[in-house]
């Protein structure tokens, strides 16, 4: 009989299902590769000893050295589903194991390759189009519900004045024994975490994700929408699913997320711009950066099209944020620093924004990336950071780069009222780092966005800048951010 190996973000019943003998490995030699934030290292030993502890007559935990040592002294013939990384699966190839193609997404690699044929850009919307009419999601035959395809429109409301969003509470998870050993073993091990322990936010087994979905979709999916791209510093959750973990861990499966949400819409019971609007990012990007991180090759992740290689500064690799004073910058590192996890504006306008204008190497930020949140996984990160964030593909993910002044951020976070640093301010000793940073970057970057119409008005505003002179000296020798 063959021995069914699962990785340590394979872990819902779509992969373990109709094996009789699974075996999962805790890889000491993992665990110390790269620092790697604590609350993630905890969610991925915690996930896989639950698994264990549930079936013990069919799952047996392997703990070793390396993967490699471990997949060898089985001494037995292997089958293992994807992995989530070119390595691992160059490594299973390696060592003879059978690779069959995962469940763990809507759709297959073979339908994405048709979909992709020679396409040189991959618009996201195009793909999601494709996904709700593939998957008869939000649809009324051929024609999406509501008429329309998509309605951020509806879902960019600033925050609210009172501080917070003061919905229900997410779904949270009660430790038990097994975390507790977790920890336990963690704080022996001595490893190169980054981050706060702390008590575990994320659920780790299907049990638990099955009830944070029904508690998300029943209590927060309604109030989702209209500020979904806003940021509270007083309230980390908002009204986020904080189904990230569960489902690349495998504990979910896309269409089941995606079908509660439609089924709450078609109750009645949560209104069409918040249901589209958590759609589009479970079934439009979440699929789109998994196949594209297949499709564009390992390749990708070395792309740097702005040519920047600034290292990460130690207090944003460490997490160590006490010194920075831009309040935004500050409370998203917080964040990490806490939780592992901010959501996506924070990653994407202010974290990627703040790191896309001071230059940083696009692929230690990817890494980063992937090591300091809970949710990070190598094929999670490239189109994200090199992609959308970074802008460092020329543009084959994004048609702009996503780089904003401090007025955005004025607009859309609860932040700067109570900053130290003025967003009107471009010079000066309290010149927003972000607004006087965005006229830095199209400064150094001109030559290479001009010809990008979606960035002529942005270029044109720089060239009748009066200060741009002072702009370019006090940010080239900026130190406080």
């Amino acid at each position: 009989m063959t021995t069914l190996l699962l990785f340590g973000d394979q872990l819902g019943p779509q992969f373990h299902s109709g094996h009789d003998e699974i075996v999962l490995i805790e890889s000491a030699a993992a665990l110390r590769r790269k620092p790697y934030h604590r609350q993630k290292l905890h969610l991925v030993l915690s996930g896989m000893r639950h698994l264990a502890a549930e079936f013990p007559d069919r799952i047996t935990l392997v703990r070793g050295n390396t993967y490699r040592e471990a997949i060898r002294d089985l001494g037995r013939p292997l089958v293992a589903y994807q992995p989530g990384s070119a390595a691992a699966l160059e490594m299973l190839t390696e060592l003879g194991v059978e690779v069959l193609p995962t469940p763990a997404f809507a759709l297959s690699r073979d339908e994405f390759s048709a979909w992709a044929g020679t396409r040189e850009r991959f618009l996201m919307e195009d793909f999601y189009h494709y996904q709700r009419t593939r998957f008869d999601v939000l649809m009324e035959g051929e024609v999406p519900v509501g008429g329309r395809w998509n309605f951020d429109a509806e879902n960019r409301e600033p925050p609210p004045k009172r501080g917070r969003l003061g919905v229900p509470a997410p779904w949270w998870p009660e430790e038990d024994d097994i975390d507790a050993r977790v920890r336990a073993d963690l704080d022996a091990m001595d490893l190169p975490a980054v981050g706060r322990d702390g008590p575990r936010r994320f659920a780790i087994t299907r049990e638990e994700a099955l009830s944070a979905l029904e508690v998300f979709v029943r209590d927060r999916l309604p109030h989702f929408g209209p500020h979904e791209d806003a940021v509270l510093a007083k309230d980390w959750t908002m009204a986020h699913s904080l189904l990230s973990v569960p489902l690349n861990h495998g504990l979910l499966h896309p269409l089941e997320v995606v079908y509660a949400a439609e089924d709450a819409y078609r109750a009645g019971d949560a209104p069409l711009a918040s249901v589209e609007g958590f759609v589009r990012q479970v079934l439009g990007w979440r699929e789109y950066v998994w196949h594209l991180y297949w499709h564009l090759g390992p390749e990708y992740r070395r792309r740097n099209g702005f040519r920047a290689t600034t290292e990460l500064p130690s207090w944003w690799a460490d997490l160590r944020p006490a010194t920075v004073r831009a309040a935004c910058l500050r409370t998203a590192l917080e964040g990490v620093r806490d939780h592992g996890w901010v959501h996506h504006i924070q990653r994407l306008m202010v974290l990627g924004n703040h790191a896309l204008q001071r230059g940083y190497d696009p692929a230690a930020l990817n890494d980063w990336f992937v090591t300091s949140f809970v949710d990070g996984f190598p094929w999670v990160m490239p189109v994200n950071v090199i992609g959308m964030s970074q802008h460092a593909d020329g543009g084959v993910i994004a048609t702009k780069p996503y780089l904003s002044g401090g007025a955005y951020l004025n607009r859309m976070t609860d932040h700067c009222a109570t900053c130290w640093f003025d967003p009107k301010r471009r010079t000066g000793e309290r010149a927003c780092p972000f607004t006087a940073g965005y006229w830095a970057w199209l400064d150094r970057h001109e030559d290479r966005v001009s010809g990008n119409h979606r960035m002529a008005r942005a270029v044109q505003g720089l060239r009748r800048l009066s200060d741009l002179d002072e702009v370019r000296v006090r940010e080239r020798d900026r130190e406080i951010y």
